[in-house]
């Protein structure tokens, strides 16, 4: 069984918040980094950037909790998009068509 390590860093930006992601993205820690959007959001943040360059496993359970904060960014006339995505994460978003909604 692979490791189910999730790691999240945050760092301030300009009118809002940059999350270092590192691992995997699934069901069973998916709750942590919707917390961690939710927060943001909850702050008034305008821009929120995922740096997925270390995320070695997205699952739907991961995109699901992306894709919620997107739109919730959007309403609040924000933005929320990936940097640096990692080949699975390239790959993985390709194949839904969400690559072209999210990543900067």
């Amino acid at each position: 069984m692979k490791n189910d390590n999730l790691d999240i860093i945050e760092e301030s930006i300009v009118k809002g918040v940059k999350f270092i992601i590192n691992g995997r993205v699934n069901t069973s820690n998916a709750p942590e980094l919707e917390d961690k959007l939710n927060d943001a959001l909850k702050a008034g943040h305008q821009n929120i950037i995922l740096n997925m360059l270390r995320v070695d496993h997205l699952s739907s359970a991961g995109i699901k909790v992306i894709l919620k904060a997107y739109k919730e960014a959007k309403n609040k006339n924000g933005k929320l998009g990936i940097e640096g995505p990692s080949e699975n994460v390239r790959n993985v978003l390709g194949m839904t068509a969400l690559d072209t909604l999210l990543f900067r």
